[in-house]
């Protein structure tokens, strides 16, 4: 059609008379036929785009279908859920070890997946803080945190000390041998037994805590001692059974090592065990002697001569002690937690008077 418009535009060829010639008024006839023909096909679209609106009208009448939901397996295209992600690679290394384990708990009842993966990461912590979970954690909790760790290099149990038993402990010490530092202060419930499956099954213990465990006697310190050639750290605060000999044996079994010692609130220890402590442990940097009433000046004299690297030692309401003997650590810088006689009374007069002269403590 465009190739016979294009001929009718053309300049018009003339006979000699100066009319038309009758093939360009043949071809003027056919365009026009054409061009009328037109309308008519803008017609028929018409008629078909109204057609496809009614139809399109009565579809939207129909009540609509409800989306379909995702299945299980199945995600919208583009979308990455957490747990697509690389478990050992992404999730365990960089996720889960800085949520706590009280978050962790919750995260195990969302689904089956999420319990295997918080279950995986259990199964491969090296530090365990029963006080991150709360100040009292069940029984059951435990025992499901706990369940497939066996791995451990710390353990607090502390938040447990209401009912924790060997039954509960002795397993989790069997399945982690490379434990090196255990917490079980205030835990009453344990015994003996405990212990023993600690100094044997733990042969790299470095520090443990047994502050306020009655039933710690010399009995289970020796085996502690013999059994623990790492051990450096040991507070035995409160564990009102021990005696000077124990601590005696303590000393000369592992004296070489340890580096922080607590016998606060004893009252079976004196002279003599502290005397022992300050020959056989030349490395020996904190010791508190807190409460122990039959401690005296000779013990802390001795200290003062063969423990080189004391830092800190703590005597309050250690009567027996005089100011005499802890002078000499005091010139060494050690921290003691007992002012020295002077002081204290520049601050009673200070207290009583409102003000106190000025005294030069250097001298």
């Amino acid at each position: 059609m465009e190739h016979l418009l294009r001929a009718t535009q053309r300049p018009l060829a003339l006979d000699e008379d100066g009319n038309q010639s009758r093939a360009h008024r043949r071809l003027q006839l056919l365009a026009s036929s054409l061009v009328v023909a037109k309308p008519k096909e803008a017609g028929s679209q018409r008629q078909l785009q109204s057609q496809s609106e009614t139809l399109l009208r009565t579809r939207s009448r129909q009540p609509k279908e409800p989306p379909m939901e995702l299945s299980g397996g199945e995600q919208e295209p583009g979308a990455v859920r957490l747990l697509d992600l690389p478990w050992e690679d992404v999730l365990l290394p960089h996720v889960l070890n800085r949520v706590p384990l009280r978050q962790l708990l919750r995260l195990q009842r969302v689904s089956r997946a999420f319990r295997a993966l918080v279950q995986l990461h259990l199964a491969g912590l090296r530090r365990f803080d029963a006080t991150q979970v709360g100040p009292q954690i069940p029984r059951a909790a435990l025992v499901r945190l706990l369940r497939d760790a066996e791995g451990l290099q710390e353990l607090v149990l502390a938040p447990c000390h209401e009912w924790l038993s060997d039954e509960d402990l002795v397993p989790v010490l069997v399945r982690n041998p490379q434990l090196r530092s255990v917490a079980l202060a205030g835990c009453g419930q344990l015994s003996r037994r405990a212990l023993g499956a600690l100094a044997e099954g733990c042969p790299r213990l470095q520090r443990l805590s047994l502050a306020h465990c009655d039933w710690v006697d010399g009995l289970a310190l020796r085996g502690l001692a013999d059994r623990c050639p790492a051990l450096e750290e040991l507070d035995l605060t409160a564990c009102r059974q021990l005696k000077d000999e124990a601590i005696v044996y303590l000393a000369q079994r592992r004296g070489a090592g340890l580096r922080s010692l607590s016998l606060a609130v004893n009252a079976n220890v004196g002279d003599a065990a502290v005397q022992e402590l300050a020959r056989n442990c030349p490395q020996l940097e904190h010791l508190d002697l807190t409460g122990c009433l039959r401690v005296g000046s000779d013990g802390v004299r001795t200290l003062a001569e063969y423990c080189p690297a004391l830092r800190s030692l703590r005597v309050r309401h250690c009567h027996h002690v005089a100011e005499p003997s802890l002078s000499r650590l005091r010139k060494r810088g050690v921290d003691i937690d007992v002012e020295p006689p002077l002081h204290q009374a520049l601050v009673l007069l200070q207290d009583m008077a409102g003000f106190a002269p000025f005294v030069n403590l250097q001298v």
